[in-house]
């Protein structure tokens, strides 16, 4: 009897023991599919981001004082009142647009060295100037070339403090230009920001700039300081706009 029962016991605990390791055993021969199937549902597959080359980033249209600015060759409104004086020629050479005018004056354009101007933009802007036909040259009396060796007059622009030492003995206190001794000396400082009277008076800056070097050039050509005529009418450009109207429009040129 005891042998029965021994033997009864032991097969109870096999048994058990097929049970537990079985499961593990079987588990290890199903099919992924399967094996998936018991343990549940996988997450879904998120596909990745696509990443492109971000959008470029727009850039604002320049604004009409910018505009000017450039034209005029003014890179920084901000101007020094005293740099090292030294005065930079600017390179190159354009001939006369009426190159069989009765008259051909020859301009050098000259830029002190540290002022923040495109000393190419202002030479063709001052060029432009001298050139228009409501400017000196009106009717193919006189016309204006660019040169950078020896010329009839000379366009300079500098700091206040250079301007005053070439307007002697002018006293143009470093705020004003002057056209003597062969050039025509325009204060920086004016040609970035404008005088109030003028532009108060209804002028932009880009007509300021065209009135400076027409009214200093006008002196190197023989013209002498005018009145204003009469309230309300344009001022002649040998009026001193950059101080006073007196009454009248404000006006950059001689044959507008």
């Amino acid at each position: 009897m005891r042998a029965r029962a021994w033997l009864i016991a032991a097969l109870l605990v096999g048994l058990l023991a097929g049970l537990v390791i079985a499961p593990t055993v079987l588990s290890d021969r199903w099919p992924p599919s399967e094996r998936l199937a018991k343990s549940g549902p996988a997450d879904p597959v998120r596909p990745e981001a696509v990443i492109g080359p971000a959008p470029p980033t727009p850039v604002p249209a320049p604004s009409p004082e910018e505009l000017a600015d450039a034209r005029a060759g003014v890179l920084d409104r901000a101007v020094p009142t005293t740099l090292g004086g030294e005065l930079l020629v600017i390179p190159g050479v354009v001939a006369a647009p009426v190159p069989d005018a009765p008259e051909v004056l020859q301009v050098r354009v000259e830029v002190e060295a540290g002022l923040p101007v495109d000393g190419a933009a202002f030479a063709q802007f001052v060029l432009e100037v001298l050139n228009d036909p409501r400017g000196w040259g009106a009717g193919g009396a006189i016309s204006f070339a660019r040169t950078d060796g020896n010329a009839d007059l000379r366009v300079v622009l500098a700091s206040p403090t250079r301007i005053d030492q070439l307007c002697v003995p002018l006293r143009t206190v470093s705020l004003y230009s002057c056209g003597r001794n062969g050039h025509a000396a325009l204060n920086a400082q004016r040609w970035a920001n404008g005088a109030d009277p003028f532009l108060e008076g209804g002028g932009d800056v880009t007509s300021y700039r065209q009135y400076l070097v027409t009214h200093e050039v006008g002196h190197l050509l023989g013209h002498q300081h005018a009145q204003c005529p009469a309230a309300g009418a344009p001022a002649p450009v040998m009026v001193q706009q950059s101080m006073s109207l007196g009454g009248c429009l404000p006006n950059p040129w001689p044959n507008p």
